[in-house]
This record gives C-alpha cells, sequence and structure tokens, in this order.
C-alpha cells in the first residue's frame, strides 16, 4: 500500500480530490457558546463573529496517524500541516509523531488554506505514484516553500483579537481607513502595502500576484469569506494576466480560517508548478 497522507481541515482542499487520494483530513476546532464544534464533521454556526478557534490535539492527531498508518501497512504516513507560527496543530503534530519511530513525517506548510492543500496533494500524488515516504516528504516541502499567499480583509479586529497579526500593524489598518494588502512571510502574517480603499486593496493584490506569478506555470486558487462574486472578478482578472495558469479555483475559506479573516475577505495561492526531481525518478513517473 502506499504511503497515507494527514492534513487538517484548514486545508480547504476539494472533498472530491480527498476521497480520490486517500487523503486522511483532522478536524480544527470552532468554540461558540461553550460548545466545541469539529470543523468537516459537525454543523458549524452560522455566524463566526465572536468565536474563538483552536487546533487539533496531539491525541487527536495520534489516533489519525495511527489509523493512515494502518491503512498504508507499514508504508508511513506524511502529516502536512497548517503553519505553525497560525496553529498550536504542527507542535502537536510533533509531538504525536514521536510515538511512531520515523514511521510519521511532519512538513510545516508555513500557511494554510489552498498553500496548505498544494503541498498536500503533491504528496499525495506522488504516494499513489509510488513513491516511498522521504520522496513524498520532500515533495511536499519543495511545494510548500513556493507557495505564496496574499489576503486582502474588510476589518483587521479579528485578526488581531486571534493573535494572528500584531497589533501595530493591526492599529496600522484601522488608522484613516487604511485598507491593508497582507501575506504569509516565513508562516506568518504580517502587513504588505496598505491602501486608502478596498478596490485599490483588491487591485494590487491582484497585481502583487501576477508579478509573483512570473512566466511560470503556475496554480491559482481565490478563497473568499462570503464574497463569492468578488472572489470570481478576482479569478477572471489572475486569469486574464497570468500567461500560464495551469489550475485555477475558487473556494471558501475554512470555517476556522474565516473566523480570523471575517467576513468579505479575499486570498490569493499561488503555487509554481515544480519539476520532477532526478532522485524521485526512481520511486515516482508523473510530475505536477
Amino acid at each position: 500500500m502506499p504511503v497515507v497522507v494527514v492534513t487538517d481541515s484548514s486545508a480547504s482542499i476539494l472533498p472530491e480530490l480527498v476521497e480520490q487520494y486517500g487523503i486522511q483530513v483532522v478536524p480544527l476546532h470552532v468554540l461558540s457558546g461553550g460548545q466545541d464544534f469539529r470543523e468537516g464533521i459537525d454543523q458549524l454556526p452560522d455566524d463566526l463573529a465572536g468565536v474563538t478557534t483552536s487546533g487539533a490535539s496531539p491525541s487527536e492527531l495520534s489516533e489519525a496517524y495511527a489509523t493512515a498508518l494502518e491503512l498504508s501497512e507499514g508504508a508511513g504516513v506524511l502529516a502536512v500541516h497548517i503553519s505553525r507560527q497560525l496553529s498550536g496543530t504542527w507542535e502537536a503534530g510533533r509531538q504525536a509523531a514521536q510515538e511512531f519511530d520515523g514511521r510519521v513525517r511532519i512538513v510545516d506548510s508555513q500557511s494554510a488554506g489552498m498553500g496548505l492543500g498544494y503541498p498536500v496533494l503533491e504528496a499525495a500524488r506522488a504516494a499513489k505514484d509510488g513513491a516511498n515516504l522521504e520522496t513524498a516528504y520532500r515533495r511536499a516541502v519543495d511545494v510548500a516553500s513556493r507557495g505564496r499567499c496574499l489576503i486582502v480583509v474588510d476589518r483587521l479586529d479579528q485578526l488581531r483579537r486571534g493573535g494572528r497579526i500584531g497589533t501595530a500593524a493591526a492599529l496600522l489598518g484601522t488608522a484613516l481607513a487604511m485598507k491593508p494588502v497582507l501575506h504569509l512571510v516565513d508562516g506568518r502574517l504580517v502587513l504588505k502595502e496598505k491602501t486608502r480603499t478596498s478596490t485599490k486593496a483588491m487591485a494590487r493584490m491582484v497585481d502583487a500576484a501576477v508579478e509573483l506569478a512570473g512566466l511560470d506555470r503556475t496554480a491559482v486558487a481565490v478563497h473568499h469569506m462570503h464574497a463569492r462574486q468578488r472572489a470570481e472578478a478576482v479569478a477572471q482578472h489572475l486569469k486574464d494576466r497570468i500567461p500560464q495558469v495551469s489550475d485555477l479555483v475558487v473556494t471558501d475559506f475554512s470555517s476556522v480560517i474565516g473566523a480570523h479573516v471575517g467576513v468579505g475577505a479575499i486570498g490569493i495561492v499561488l503555487c509554481p508548478e515544480p519539476t520532477l526531481h532526478h532522485e524521485d525518478r526512481d520511486s515516482s513517473t508523473t510530475s505536477h
């Protein structure tokens, strides 16, 4: 049996791809009104304003890894998780993996949404093609290192309250009604530039994405929080302006991410397609 890939529910991977590649998804948690809701399993509150979130626990991940290891029939488990700067899930996974004597490898995607989803899918495709655990690990790390994530939010309050962005950046964003463009750097959400209006912020985010994509063949994901029409317009601009879009998806932020970015948020994830490494050819015959 092939290596089994495990991730968490912040990845926003389409359900049909999760099923196709046998990816095991561990739920993150939304906490509201004294109740603990598991993303992707429980019916979540309609209004996410004011809720808090929690990562997966070591015991939850240990159970998921044990199940995945059994499914792999000993081939091994590759766990790719949300940035450790955004959630405690990676650290919980690191603790859980210590129980399995090297048969479980952990990757910090340094991202979320499809910034996490793309390395998960790369590893899952490699595993399906017969890659061993080390090769799947290298492929996931390589794709994670290529990913770029940009985001515009209507308000920074929820990011500040949740500790996902510094107080100084949050204050800067509210000064004179500034609309900041944010990006992920080393897994941490930081200010990229500030604009005066939401329209200008969206335009600058698209410009930045086009510049980052360059001439490379690139997969593109546009995430949104209850702003489908705006997200589809952004996606069309990217399709028109990026010379080689290999794949384009418009999808919701996961509820756990959406609870922090707020209604109206738009995110862009870019993932230049990797070139198959020579050392991988013995274990995998297809490049994506």
